[in-house]
């Protein structure tokens, strides 16, 4: 790292599937030129009109085994089947060139984060309602209904680590969502800190 630079930041965002976390980061990432997406690796298959590089890392089973053992990942979990992970060396090499990198990961990726990089910053975003989050999955169209289904009831547990977060973002209004998470990235995010009384309670009903 160069003399007198200042380190830069590292923003992890996670929600439970259809709490609209995507279309936020796209959007995010558009308003914010200085914030650098952290592209993660996959095991499994691209969807339609995801590019690698792009969205995604895609490799194989085998790939990524090797990968973990040589200790490559800062995160790595198995999700709905599947493998995802943020390579170490990426995130250092952004962070010592002063970049404010982003990543889109789950709450157990979220948790290696904070014990190897404690200074970063965590987001969870919520929805407003349980039928909201079903209704947002169904719209996707890109699940059958036994994956939808799936995805529902294992939201139950990605809910249930909200608290662990420094910041929690409703997305109720997407406009407001979003300024919520560019107050936060550009450190004005304080009225947005997870132990706020209305996230409880919002949490307490998601989990009812």
């Amino acid at each position: 790292m160069e003399p007198n630079r200042e380190r830069g930041g590292l923003y992890v965002i996670a929600a439970p599937s259809g709490a609209g976390k995507t279309s936020l980061v796209k959007a995010l990432m558009a308003c914010e030129p200085k914030l650098r997406f952290s592209v993660s690796y996959t095991t499994r298959a691209p969807r339609q009109n995801e590019v690698e590089g792009l969205d995604y890392h895609f490799v194989s089973l085998e790939r990524f085994v090797e990968m973990t053992a040589r200790d490559e990942f800062l995160e790595h979990a198995r999700v709905f089947d599947n493998y995802y992970g943020t390579a170490l060396a990426t995130v250092r090499a952004a962070l010592d060139k002063g970049e404010k990198l982003l990543l889109e990961i789950d709450w157990q990726g979220a948790e290696q984060v904070r014990r190897r990089l404690p200074e970063s910053a965590s987001i969870f975003i919520l929805p407003p309602s349980r039928s909201s989050l079903e209704q947002r999955l169904r719209q996707r169209s890109t699940d059958a209904d036994v994956v939808i289904e799936r995805r529902l009831r294992d939201s139950v547990l990605d809910l249930m680590h909200w608290s662990d977060f420094d910041y929690v973002v409703i997305n109720d209004r997407f406009e407001q969502a979003l300024s919520d998470l560019r107050a936060i990235v550009s450190n004005q995010g304080e009225g947005l800190r997870a132990n706020r009384p209305e996230v409880a309670l919002l949490a307490a009903e998601l989990l009812r």
